[in-house]
């Protein structure tokens, strides 16, 4: 199973992702556009980035009726992302939906993983906003086992949970943690935490690096470290 770091390129605009792609020089790294850049840019960057030579985790977390994500999923497939995802929340019929028009066209297509809580979330969070009487660790694997049944590839989760999900899920369904802090970093808004080693002991199969690499001083250093700690090289 391929491991990778992704670097969530949290970016306001297409100047400022491409200035920070920089400081990286000639490294290609595993790149996550979420909301923010892709609001801002439009589809376009995600092309512009392929174009370039770099792999994309196209983070939009569709979460609607069926037949709105079918139609979606087929625009964004055409897009050429590696990755794409949406919320396990919207249920099997949704994500069953989302494979359908991901595979519409009968090419090649990105894998698909779901969202099961974020890394924001917190249990008492959950039980009292949400009204999700079971433990974080049960409704993750729940999440998770939803997407394995409508046909997804993986999960986004905490690698807190990539353990247990393997386990009870097979090695082959796809972790995707974010939520990676080095050891002397700040957490942020993250609740549910882990360093790159750390994640890598629990069987994340692809970390996903936003402020603790975007934000250094030395970018370069900081993904290289995230990449050492994480490869175990």
């Amino acid at each position: 199973m391929p491991k990778d770091v992704i670097i969530a390129c949290d970016f306001a605009s297409e100047a400022q992702t491409f200035a920070f792609l920089e400081k990286l020089g000639s490294e290609r790294p595993f790149l996550k556009i979420g909301m923010e850049l892709f609001y801002a840019a439009g589809p376009n960057i995600v092309r512009k980035l392929k174009d370039k030579g770099y792999k994309i985790f196209l983070d939009l977390k569709l979460h609607d009726i069926p037949n709105t994500v079918e139609k979606a999923m087929r625009v964004i497939a055409d897009l050429g992302a590696d990755m794409i995802n949406v919320h396990a929340a919207g249920t099997v019929a949704m994500m069953e939906a989302a494979m359908r028009g991901v595979s519409a066209k009968g090419n090649a297509r990105p894998l698909v993983i779901s969202v099961t809580q974020l890394t924001s979330t917190d249990e008492a969070r959950m039980q009292n906003e949400l009204l999700i009487g079971k433990s974080l660790p049960e409704t993750v694997l729940h999440y998770a086992q939803n997407a394995q049944k409508a046909g997804l590839d993986g999960v986004v989760c905490s690698p807190l949970e990539a353990e247990s999900i393997h386990n009870a899920l097979g090695s082959g369904f796809l972790t995707v943690t974010p939520g990676i802090r080095f050891a002397d970093g700040e957490k942020g808004d993250q609740v549910r935490v882990a360093t790159p080693a750390k994640a890598r002991k629990l069987g994340s199969d692809y970390i996903v690096v936003g402020r603790p690499i975007t934000e250094a001083a030395d970018p370069a250093e900081a993904y290289a470290r995230a990449v050492a700690d994480f490869l175990g090289r």
